[in-house]
Parts: structure tokens; C-alpha cells; sequence
């Protein structure tokens, strides 16, 4: 959990600098997502591939609800 203190610099940033800090901390983590044996090196993609589906599944279902409400 952040702290109100970080949240609040958060939402104080501009778009462009909450971006340049996401690609900052990607950068430092991806060699992490390699390191491991060759089993560990796919749980972890799997387990990222169904997380994104599992978001992009409540988008769009929530996507659709806004849909169905405006029709």
C-alpha cells in the first residue's frame, strides 16, 4: 500500500513524468523477469499472461455495461 504522501506526488505529476517513472522501473525490473531456471522464466510469463487477460477481461466487461446503459 503507498502512502498518502506518495499517492499525493503521484497525482501531482504530469502525464509525461508518471509515463518517464513507468518506464524508469520497467526498465530496472526486466532483467528480473529472465532470471531463473527455464520453468521459473515461464511461470512467471504465464502468470503475467493470465493476469493481462484477466484484466482486459473486467475492461471490457465493464466497456460493455457502459455500452449497454447509453443504448
Amino acid at each position: 500500500m503507498l502512502s498518502p504522501e506518495t499517492l499525493e506526488r503521484y497525482r501531482r505529476m504530469t502525464p509525461g513524468e508518471r509515463l518517464a517513472l513507468t518506464l524508469k522501473l520497467t526498465e530496472e525490473s526486466e532483467p528480473y523477469l529472465f532470471y531463473g531456471t527455464p520453468e521459473q522464466v515461464r511461470r512467471k510469463f504465464e502468470l503475467l499472461r493470465r493476469q493481462n487477460d484477466e484484466r482486459t477481461r473486467r475492461i471490457l466487461e465493464g466497456l460493455a455495461r457502459t455500452v449497454d446503459k447509453t443504448a
